[in-house]
């Protein structure tokens, strides 16, 4: 495990201990993007790494400001390939929002992934209008929009695939 880092006031964490299951889903509600079972899904994966640790193929990243979890990324490497990861979620509670912790949460996420060998990071968002600036966060960070499946998630509302070669 990694030693907690440190950038301005905000630590990072990768230990994921029994609370952060409360945490994670109070963070995901509090963003106001996702539906209760989207909230479901992103608990689950924080269980399925307590259960099985490594072995759940889940690597979480936890962003801590003075003992309050504001922040988190769940990330890990795609199976069946030679150095693909895929980041599964990174939400920032509302009220810690734009305060740049996002970026820190996706930089240090991607300085893991390269730690591990990973060579690209995809990321899948949604196409509604709603997510617009999410994609943008994801094209100032240098990720190349590499696909989109019209529909996916409902009418209107398309699957949009992000990558960053490293």
């Amino acid at each position: 495990m990694a030693a907690p880092r440190t950038g301005s006031a905000i630590s990072f964490r990768d230990e994921v201990r029994a609370a952060d299951v409360a945490a994670v889903r109070a963070i995901v509600a509090s963003t106001g993007f996702f539906n209760p079972e989207e909230l479901g899904i992103a608990t689950e994966l924080v269980e399925a790494h307590l259960s099985a640790g490594a072995a759940s193929g889940y690597c979480f990243l936890f962003a801590e400001e003075r003992g309050q979890l504001l922040g988190y990324a769940c990330y890990g490497p795609i199976a069946g390939t030679a150095g693909s990861f895929d980041l599964y979620w990174i939400a920032t509670r509302r009220e810690a929002q734009r305060r740049g912790l996002g970026r820190q949460l996706l930089r240090e996420t991607e300085r893991r992934v390269r730690e591990a060998a990973g060579r690209r990071l995809y990321v899948e968002t949604a196409g509604r209008a709603q997510y617009e600036p999410t994609r943008a966060f994801y094209a100032r960070e240098g990720y190349l929009r590499e696909a989109e499946l019209a529909d996916f998630y409902g009418p209107g509302d398309a699957k949009v695939f992000f990558v960053k070669v490293f």
